[in-house]
């Protein structure tokens, strides 16, 4: 199948892209390029590029396209709160433009990168479903997300088919890593400092999967019988998937012998939550086996830092950190005020 991937060159599409010509389809990797040059190892990345804002997307880019994996975004929480109507002329406006040409086009099917922070502040005495659990999202990208989710749903038919995927936070090793998000950034401390430090009390929960398991539920949507994925949406994660702050902690000091942990407790931390993986599991097995735990996702990270002289400056820096690489282009007047970059860099 012939596959538009956009934001093909971040965290999670820099995996994606080489897990889709592995399984036999055919890539074009749409992507603006701020990560681009944030490689940690090289990678083979054998498939045409269009190097473009999503925002500037055309007809010419999707002619001939099967089905569309839409990935590009200001990804998480702090990302979307540089500037909320960026964020919304981003994720919102660009995936409903993105996907009327798409529909215009012929594209069969739009796999869309949804995120779990709907939910917004929940309870943890139960585990949030798809359908019947609230939907109370508080951030700018948490907004975005969900308003572009209805929409699509509402888009789709038998011949555009729509599927939203809402991750848990994604962990273990990609190209283009990222050290700002929970378990890699244990991973990170454990591995150089051999003490992991928690602002709050390690209370709150996380659901995570790794990177590896998130690609292939995307592959699944493009895979699956459009009949069990048409308008739907689904959490994505493994069974048992959801942990404690200070779970999380405990693994990754147990992967990186000597390591401690220490609890601060002087932060509270609101975001606390429980996710219900029953739909996925059901509906889209055998498309979809997660295969990686957290002590693999762990031994996975330890050995690439090991090979690849994993630093410090790396650790805390741009190359890792996607707050800190937006803020460097914009510092050096590499892109706008509009997120949009000042020359034909």
């Amino acid at each position: 199948m012939k596959v538009l991937l956009t934001g093909c060159k971040g965290y999670i599409g820099s995996v994606l892209s080489q897990k889709l010509l592995r399984s036999g389809h055919q890539v074009i990797g749409l992507d603006c390029g701020f990560f681009e040059e944030n490689l940690l190892e090289p990678t083979s990345e054998e498939y045409r590029y269009l190097r473009k804002d999503i925002r500037d997307v055309e007809y010419g880019d999707v002619e001939g396209v099967e089905a569309v994996i839409h990935l590009a975004a200001l990804s998480n929480d702090p990302l979307g709160e540089f500037d909320p109507n960026i964020t919304t002329d981003i994720n919102l406006n660009g995936t409903i433009r993105l996907a009327q040409i798409a529909k215009k086009c012929g594209v069969g099917r739009f796999v869309f990168a949804s995120t779990q922070s709907i939910y917004g502040v929940s309870r943890v005495d139960h585990e949030l479903d798809e359908e019947l659990s609230e939907k109370a999202p508080v951030t700018a990208y948490a907004k975005t997300k969900w308003a572009a989710e209805q929409y699509l749903k509402q888009m789709s038919s038998a011949s555009f088919v729509t599927t939203s995927l809402r991750p848990s936070t994604v962990f273990g090793w990609s190209p283009r890593l990222r050290t700002d998000i929970v378990f890699n950034n244990f991973m990170a401390c454990a591995f150089l400092t051999n003490k992991i430090e928690i602002l709050s009390d390690g209370t709150p929960w996380r659901p995570v999967v790794h990177v590896e398991d998130v690609c292939q539920a995307f592959i699944a949507g493009v895979e699956a019988p459009p009949s069990l994925i048409s308008g739907c949406a689904f959490n994505v994660g493994i069974p048992r998937g959801n942990f404690s702050v200070r779970e999380l902690a405990e693994a990754a000091a147990k992967v990186v012998t000597g390591s401690e942990v220490e609890f601060c407790g002087g932060h509270i931390d609101p975001r606390s939550y429980k996710v219900s993986f029953k739909r996925i599991s059901k509906v889209l097995e055998p498309w979809y086996r997660p295969e990686w735990s957290l002590h693999d996702g762990g031994n996975q990270l330890v050995q690439k830092f090991s090979d690849r002289g994993f630093t410090e400056k790396c650790f805390r820096g741009r190359e890792t950190v996607r707050l800190k690489q937006l803020a460097y282009l914009k510092e050096e007047n590499l892109i706008d005020e509009d997120f949009r970059w000042s020359s034909d860099k």
